[in-house]
């Protein structure tokens, strides 16, 4: 399957966060997140795997207990059912894989 960025929709959030829903199938799902600086991803947990790669920017990453600050080409691992959250500092991207699929970015759950 090919997914091409010019035919996924780009979602706005509110709060200075757009989405845009990129390759997706039962087993895996691959979301890009655009922050503005100072925008917030509020701490949440969710049942899937999560890594998130910083394509652009930089942010205050929050998993669990610990904090640290990330920039482009650094990697987070988030565990099923951790804690997790960020407030950008720098106007940025991530790029989020999610295992399973989150049905719930699909309006299905």
């Amino acid at each position: 399957m090919f997914v091409y960025a010019k035919d996924c929709p780009v979602e706005d959030l509110g709060g200075g966060v757009s989405r845009q829903i990129l390759a997706h199938d039962g087993g895996m799902m691959q979301v890009k997140v655009m922050f503005e600086e100072g925008a917030i991803g509020p701490m949440h947990n969710h049942p899937h795997e999560q890594l998130t790669y910083v394509l652009s920017g930089e942010f205050k990453f929050t998993i669990g207990d610990e904090t640290h600050v990330v920039k482009a080409g650094d990697t987070l691992y988030k565990k099923s059912g951790i804690m997790h959250g960020c407030v950008c500092t720098q106007k940025g991207v991530l790029l989020d894989t999610f295992t399973p699929q989150r049905l719930d970015f699909l309006g299905q759950a």
